[in-house]
């Protein structure tokens, strides 16, 4: 199994991220900008946070999937390949676990990204999705260019993805962290919970309820 580099807020440190949460607000996690600017002759201090980047993929029914998809919505993203031989196969189950509990809230979708394009073709991706009995605008399973979901991962979503061009074991082709990102509906990172752990995907739906609760 790879290994997680690092925890969540420890990663902030890393990337000058907020990592400050009270009792009933989650943190965002990115860098941040603080701006000001006159406002009736008074000086107003707001605070930018670092969203996600624009991004172009093509899911499990051949639609387009770009931010614009997420407009308004809360959602988890996670990143994965089909022929991986250990962590995701937990991965998916999980996010299977997660997508039941909220299979009826119009505020909460899911993407999940193949790192391995190659071989995780539209067919393959649709036939296990089937065996999902998901919703295709509920849950997105989602494929591009490898360099572009891969460069998704590491910038955009603060979660270490390479192809291994030593290790070529069969289903150990790309190493790969197993969190469970939830995104908030101004496209920025809220929280981050290991998605191969039950207890940790438990917290992250703690999350995600308090997220639902939160007032823009």
């Amino acid at each position: 199994m790879y290994k997680f580099f690092f925890f969540a807020c420890i990663l902030s440190l890393f990337t000058f991220a907020s990592c400050t949460q009270t009792s009933n607000k989650l943190p965002v996690y990115g860098n941040k900008e603080i701006t000001s600017k006159m406002v009736d002759g008074k000086e107003v201090i707001d605070t930018l946070f670092q969203t996600l980047p624009p991004f172009s993929f093509i899911d499990q029914d051949s639609n387009i999937i770009t931010n614009e998809t997420f407009k308004d919505k809360i959602f988890v993203a996670d990143f994965v390949f089909l022929s991986c031989g250990s962590i995701c196969p937990k991965m998916n189950v999980q996010m299977k676990r997660l997508y039941d509990k909220y299979a009826t809230n119009p505020h909460i979708v899911f993407l999940t990204h193949t790192i391995d394009p190659e071989r995780d073709t539209i067919a393959r991706i649709k036939k296990f999705m089937l065996t999902y009995h998901a919703e295709t605008d509920k849950w997105h399973f989602v494929r591009g260019p490898e360099e572009e979901i891969i460069k998704m991962a590491n910038k955009g979503y603060f979660s270490i993805a390479y192809k291994d061009s030593i290790n070529v074991k069969p289903g150990a082709e790309y190493q790969h962290e197993g969190w469970f990102i939830l995104v908030d509906k101004k496209q920025r990172i809220r929280s981050m919970k290991d998605g191969t752990d039950q207890f940790e995907v438990d917290k992250l739906s703690k999350d995600i309820d308090l997220l639902l609760l939160e007032k823009e």
